[in-house]
């Protein structure tokens, strides 16, 4: 199993993301998060895509909380949407769900840092 994936789109996901800490450049909308839900990942952050009205580039995460998923979204301003290395290695948080404050996770931190927090917490591969 690989630890990290990156992925630029939601909809690249496979079922080789199971289990593993997804970054991806997508939205994230409750579509998008009905989507990467059918694939089981340990946590995933998408693009805060703006948050838009009623804060609908985000209200995805909220879906991952019932499987006890961490979800977080990354600020528009501090990655390019739809590319997910950008998001990776440049990304701040900006909102994050229920499950993800429970693991320590919060707004203002980096992508990096809160992969690496979540990568501790599971016993994942560095």
């Amino acid at each position: 199993m690989t630890n990290l994936i990156i992925l630029d789109s939601v909809s690249h996901l496979t079922p080789e993301c199971k289990g593993a800490i997804v970054v991806c450049g997508s939205h994230g909308g409750a579509s998008a998060a009905r989507h990467a839900l059918a694939f089981e990942p340990a946590a995933i952050f998408f693009s805060d895509a703006g948050k838009g009205k009623d804060n609908a580039g985000i209200a995805g995460l909220a879906l991952f909380d019932a499987h006890n998923i961490p979800a977080a979204a990354i600020d528009i301003w501090s990655a390019r949407i739809g590319d997910g290395k950008d998001s990776y290695e440049c990304g701040s948080i900006s909102a994050v769900n229920l499950a993800a404050q429970r693991y320590g996770l919060a707004d203002g931190i980096t992508v990096k840092t809160a992969v690496e927090i979540l990568k501790a917490l599971f016993g994942l591969q560095a």
